[in-house]
Parts: structure tokens; C-alpha cells; sequence
């Protein structure tokens, strides 16, 4: 199997260069391209030739703009990453026969309700990021390619930073932190979206698909459990302290606030639960409490 794999230096890239290696040969590109190649997603033209100079059995995008709130006010470019990008791969993965494996967000979603989202529940995006996400769905859905496109939420990686080392760090600087408390997720770990992409892709393609499964579409997928930024932020502290880390603010020195005090350019959703049950049906997966993943990151950063 020939995989061609985009955005390879992100969080999710990175973990894929492993996650997918097992499979077959990975053509992994980041934005400078190599050997020719074209990974930059604002060269349409550039990024078509790639798909049909590589072959690829799967496209892999995990590249994307994802500055949520700088999206606000560069909104053409989110379109062309988010949008006009994945449109170009989608053409091409349908001429070619291919598979086109894409990631999207809870953004789509209005947040809500408490209710745990579902793929066929109506989108309303509230930002520029979660509008340009859903174009990017729907151009995929409409180019007629055989798609995967795995929606997430609250996503992280071991590699570069991340909210858990950013609330251990001000953890050890202050005294005391405050917390946004009304917005519901799971955190979810870039190790966690590269291993179920490989699993998925394993079951997509001869000998492993079955004549009666049919999976093209969209599914969520997200650690199991729920928390607040807050309670995220209390449990790496905890884990912290247990581990014997100093900090001058420990868990009961992070105080709950709600997101009206902590205003930002691009309006986020309060509630980001994803329903994953038809990813863990479809695809034979048990997905970890998010508390597993998080507790391993910790122990990998140190």
C-alpha cells in the first residue's frame, strides 16, 4: 500500500509517520514539499500534481489552518486551508480511486445542549475556523471519493506545546490560575487519532474490508469521558504533585471561571461531546477514558 501523507510536522502528522509506517510505504510531506513533491495546501495546482505523480492508494491530510481565533481575521486563507485544499485532494482521490482520510473538529457544531454530538445531528458553525471545517467536509462529500473524515475535539501531542504544559507552567510561576468551566470536551491525544487512522485504513482496503461494510462518511472521534478546561486543568496538577513536581499553585488553587470572562476574537462551543459510538461499532474500537491518555503524556513530557 502507498500512503501519500500531509502536514507530517504537526501533532497528528508526526504521530502518523508512525502510526501509518506499518502499513506500507508513507510518502510524508510537510509544507516545503521534498523530492519535487508539492505539501503545501495553499498550491492547489501543486498539491493535485503530487496526488498524481505519488499514486497513492490513501491520501492522509492532517494538515490544516488551525489557529482558531487567527482564522478570524484571515479568513481567506482558513477557506484555502480548510476548504479549497481538501476540495483539490478529494478531485483527485476520486479520478485516482483512492481513499481520503481528512480530520475535522466539534467547530462545526453550535456547542449547544449537553447532549453528546452525533454525526447526522445539523452543523452551525460559530466561527471562521468551524465554518471553513464544514465547507471542507462537504466539498469532500460532494467530490464522490471514498472518505474518512474523523471529526475530534480538544486534541493534543507529547510534541511542542500543549495545555497541560502551559498549566504547568503557570502553575509554577503563580500562586493562583483561573479556568474556563462551561465548556465541555474531551481532551484527546494525537497519538490516540494516528493509531484508530491506521486501524481504520487497515479495515478499508482488500483483504481486510468485508463485501458488507461500506464505511465512506463522516464519524467522531474523541477519548472517552468528559471534563471541563477546569477539570483538566485540576487533574494534570494532581498528577503533578503526585509525581512529586513543586508548584506553587496546585490543584485547589485553580478557581473556575466561565468563557464570558475570558473573551476571545472566534466564539468557541460550550459543548464539544462528541457521541463515538458509531466509529467503535463500525470499526471494532474500545476507546481509552481520556485520563489514560493525558496521565501518559505527562509521564513522556517530564
Amino acid at each position: 500500500m502507498k500512503i501519500l501523507l500531509l502536514g507530517k510536522n504537526g501533532q497528528v502528522g508526526w504521530e502518523l509517520q508512525r502510526s501509518l509506517a506499518m502499513l506500507g510505504e508513507v510518502v510524508a510531506l510537510d509544507r516545503q514539499g521534498a523530492g519535487g513533491l508539492c505539501g503545501d495546501l495553499t498550491d492547489l495546482a501543486g498539491l493535485a500534481q503530487t496526488v498524481r505523480s505519488v499514486q497513492p492508494q490513501v491520501i492522509v491530510n492532517a494538515a490544516a489552518h488551525t489557529a482558531v481565533d487567527k482564522a478570524e481575521s484571515e479568513p481567506e486563507l482558513a477557506r484555502t486551508l480548510n476548504a479549497l485544499a481538501p476540495a483539490a485532494l478529494a478531485r483527485e482521490a476520486a479520478q485516482l480511486g483512492a481513499w481520503l482520510v481528512h480530520y475535522s473538529t466539534d467547530y462545526v457544531f453550535d456547542g449547544s445542549g449537553s447532549t453528546p454530538w452525533k454525526e447526522s445531528d445539523a452543523a452551525a458553525p460559530l466561527s471562521v475556523y468551524g465554518r471553513t471545517k464544514l465547507e471542507g467536509e462537504q466539498a469532500i462529500a460532494a467530490s464522490g471519493c471514498q472518505h474518512l473524515i474523523l471529526r475530534t475535539s480538544w486534541v493534543y501531542g507529547a510534541r511542542g506545546g500543549n495545555f497541560a504544559r502551559t498549566m504547568l507552567r503557570l502553575a509554577q510561576e503563580r500562586e493562583q490560575l483561573t479556568v474556563i468551566d462551561d465548556q465541555i470536551g474531551a481532551p484527546t491525544g494525537a497519538d490516540l487519532l494516528a493509531d484508530v487512522t491506521a486501524h481504520a485504513i487497515r479495515h478499508l482496503l482488500p483483504p481486510m474490508r468485508r463485501n458488507d461494510l461500506t464505511p465512506s462518511g463522516i464519524y467522531h472521534l474523541a477519548a472517552a469521558g468528559e471534563t471541563s478546561w477546569h477539570g483538566y486543568a485540576r487533574f494534570v496538577l494532581q498528577r503533578a504533585q503526585a509525581a512529586g513536581r513543586a508548584l506553587r499553585a496546585g490543584p485547589e488553587q485553580v478557581l473556575p471561571i466561565p468563557t464570558s470572562a475570558y473573551p476571545t476574537p472566534a466564539q468557541r462551543p460550550h459543548n464539544s461531546r462528541l457521541d463515538t459510538t458509531l466509529l467503535q461499532n463500525t470499526f471494532g474500537l474500545t476507546l481509552p477514558h481520556w485520563q489514560e491518555g493525558v496521565a501518559r503524556m505527562l509521564k513522556e513530557i517530564g
